[in-house]
């Protein structure tokens, strides 16, 4: 274990003199704000204060929102699986294995770092307008039980409102996202071990597509189903899709047949696991290059 995290810690230590880690970090924070600054208009033109959480559930509620923030990691993971000048005595010192066990500690916090800088960099951006309280919002009413919401293209879900509480619902919504995020990243690393760095980027955009295009309004359009129709192809999309498991308003809070949240939790735990577990056995084939490793 000493061995896994001291892998994984140098990684860390080599964001100081990596400027995209700055770069991604960045971009991500423009990001927030862009998706977030709506939202925060909305309170400022009615005057209205807001939870310190509504922001990121209402952000990230949104299917399209989580694809768009989890492929900056892309960028941030692009040099997977991390080959660097002290890889060798790495290697020389443990065993190939245990190299990529810290990898993928190092990818899982790595990613909650990423994630968790999401979720305050959104609070900050409508700070100035928020309080902490555990309860709704005023706006939060209004984006939920008025067509505010629906003007705006915020998926402010009454479910939330009804079934959970700010803090929880937030909680929520992070993990979720932090879950998918974490499928793709290591797809991304398993098809970087067997195919090279280009096969890992586009397996990556490659599930970003899937996750895209296995979307119910895109697929209702396509196959013109009239609107008695649509629950069914909710429910499929529901369990087919790992970006709609991430969706926190696609999920079962009372008879309906989409998956509960603890499913969707279960179904992406086992995914990662198959995943990480597929990339130990490539490992093994795989061929370090170490010339021009200096610069990363």
């Amino acid at each position: 274990m000493k061995q896994i995290f001291i892998v994984a810690g140098y990684n860390f230590s080599t964001w100081k003199k990596n400027p995209r880690i700055f770069l991604s970090f960045s971009i991500a924070f423009i990001f927030c704000f862009l998706l977030s600054d709506k939202v925060v208009n909305l309170a400022e033109k009615f005057d209205t204060s807001m939870q310190l959480f509504e922001p990121f559930i209402w952000t990230f509620g949104d299917s399209n929102s989580i694809l768009l923030s989890s492929m900056i990691l892309i960028f941030l993971f692009a040099d997977m699986p991390f080959v660097t000048n002290a890889t060798p005595f790495f290697l020389m010192r443990t065993t190939r294995k245990k190299w990529l066990l810290g990898q993928g500690v190092y990818i899982v916090f790595a990613t909650f770092v990423y994630m968790a800088f999401v979720m305050l960099s959104t609070s900050l951006i409508s700070m100035r307008k928020a309080f902490a309280g555990n309860m709704w919002s005023s706006t939060a009413v209004a984006l939920g039980y008025s067509k505010a919401g629906e003007v705006l293209a915020v998926p402010s879900s009454v479910k939330a409102m009804t079934m959970s509480t700010p803090y929880r619902c937030a909680a929520e919504v992070f993990l979720l996202m932090l879950c998918y995020a974490l499928i793709m990243v290591f797809i991304m690393l398993l098809f970087n071990l067997k195919f090279g760095q280009i096969g890992g980027v586009m397996a990556a955009f490659g599930f970003s597509v899937y996750g895209f295009l296995l979307n119910p309004q895109t697929i209702r359009a396509v196959l013109k189903t009239p609107e008695y129709e649509a629950y069914k192809i909710n429910v499929f999309v529901g369990w087919a899709s790992p970006l709609n498991h991430a969706t926190f308003y696609m999920h079962n809070f009372g008879l309906d047949l989409l998956p509960r949240l603890w499913q969707s939790y279960l179904i992406c735990i086992v995914l990662i696991c198959i995943l990480f577990a597929a990339s130990l056995r490539v490992v093994g084939n795989y061929n370090f290059k170490f010339t021009g490793t200096g610069g990363k």
